[in-house]
């Protein structure tokens, strides 16, 4: 199983953003200083850890996202209007779209900031192009 763990200063403002996007809270994996968001069952979930907490991970100082992108976590979903439906949830929860969608054809993107500044990026890519790669997608 993947977790993503995510530095956040407003634990419940970043619970909202993340299920207004479609994902649940696991409350068995959450407290005052976490909160597990699950993406895919079995497979993979955000930690979403309050800023001082993340920091005891760690030897060296964390970085603040709203200044320093260090990752942006891709997420793939099965249709470009599902992008669209999650993009509009997550800028109505706080997030903000800090650059313009992304149309490839074989690929659509959208990139968000959560209201901490970590980027999430939300797409859909043709199955052939999945598959086999984008000239697979140009050739249907």
């Amino acid at each position: 199983m993947l977790f993503v763990n995510l530095p956040v200063t407003d634990l419940p403002r970043a619970v909202a953003f993340y299920t207004a996007l479609g994902f649940r809270q696991n409350p068995a994996f959450s407290d005052d200083n976490a909160a597990c968001i699950v993406v895919e069952e079995d497979q993979a979930a955000f930690m979403l850890l309050v800023r001082d907490f993340f920091q005891t991970f760690t030897d060296r100082p964390a970085g603040d996202p709203s200044t320093t992108v260090s990752t942006m976590t891709a997420l793939m979903v099965e249709s470009r209007g599902r992008v669209d439906e999650m993009a509009s949830a997550g800028l109505a929860s706080g997030g903000v779209e800090e650059r313009p969608a992304t149309d490839l054809g074989f690929m659509y993107q959208r990139q968000l900031s959560d209201p901490d500044g970590n980027v999430v990026e939300l797409g859909w890519m043709h199955p052939a192009a999945a598959a086999q790669g984008p000239e697979a997608a140009a050739e249907r």
